[in-house]
């Protein structure tokens, strides 16, 4: 629910299709995904924003070659100081911004035909939001109740994940509609808060380090005992191919997940409705285009 087939940092007044070769990048990753196929995974969440590296006609022929479901997004990316959001965004107004991005999900992004299944904002950590991080939240919110696209916000802290779901409150959108993106860097009174709203809690850094899987396995038996699994995502975020660097740098495959923490958890007693619930029911339900209204 949460991974990257690419990335480029360059910011968003330089990026563009320009900057990478879609040849090589389907070669590098096609291998990572035609892995992670064989545990079993029919979709992938691709969530590279606009502007960060997000490219349609990539997850178009990967997809096809692959036989898997991988899905887009529209949205903003807020986080590091709003380098990777148009100059021009600064002067819009929420509905300006939503206005395009509906636009996307109407209409396809760019001439590509394809069209996003989820919107992915970014915040930074602080506690309160600038002026332009809630302007992106009530952009999401408006083109929440317009498309029913689910809102995944690159989040952290517990802090600016209850200021956003304050905001979607305010608009008229269920917490049920938004992802706590990279809650990991949050606390469990922040998952007991959010979740009795209605939020999605997106644990999102599983990776070999046994360090990692020790933290997952710890959390989710915690989660587990509080009831809260059923509003509980998990995800590597892991890729990507890094504009820029050699051959797309270090790509970090899609499987630890299944390879060292669906092992640990079934030590532990979590059954195969448990891995169910996690790995298939809640992504259903968190993605389900729907309108949630309060």
């Amino acid at each position: 629910i949460h991974e990257h087939v690419m990335v480029d940092w360059v910011g968003a007044d330089s990026t563009g299709y320009h900057r990478w070769n879609r040849s090589e990048v389907v070669l590098r990753v096609l291998p990572f995904l035609k892995e992670v196929k064989k545990y079993g995974v029919t979709t992938l969440l691709d969530c590279t924003p606009a502007y960060l590296g997000r490219d349609p006609y990539v997850l178009k022929e990967l997809s096809g070659k692959i036989g898997m479901h991988i899905l887009t997004n529209t949205g903003y990316y807020g986080a590091k100081n709003n380098k990777f959001v148009p100059k021009t965004v600064f002067r819009s107004s929420p509905e300006e911004i939503a206005e395009k991005w509906i636009n996307e999900f109407e209409k396809g992004i760019d001439s590509s035909g394809i069209r996003p299944g989820f919107i992915k904002i970014s915040v930074d950590k602080d506690n309160e939001l600038s002026v332009m991080h809630e302007k992106l939240v009530r952009a999401a919110a408006l083109t929440h109740l317009k498309t029913g696209l689910t809102i995944v916000s690159h989040t952290g802290p517990n802090g600016p994940a209850m200021a956003q779901i304050k905001i979607l409150k305010e608009m008229g959108v269920s917490p049920e509609a938004f992802v706590w993106t990279h809650a990991q860097n949050g606390t469990m009174e922040g998952y007991t808060l959010a979740a009795k709203q209605g939020a999605w809690i997106s644990l999102d850094n599983v990776s070999a380090a046994s360090e990692r899987i020790a933290w997952f396995v710890k959390t989710l038996s915690k989660l587990k005992e509080k009831k809260l699994l059923s509003h509980i995502l998990i995800s590597h975020d892991a890729g990507w191919y890094d504009v820029g660097e050699e051959n797309g740098g270090d790509f970090r495959g899609y499987t630890s997940l299944f390879t060292e923490l669906v092992p640990e958890l079934k030590k532990i007693g979590f059954s195969k409705n448990d891995m169910d619930l996690l790995l298939r029911e809640n992504p259903k339900r968190a993605y389900t285009l729907k309108i949630r209204r309060l």
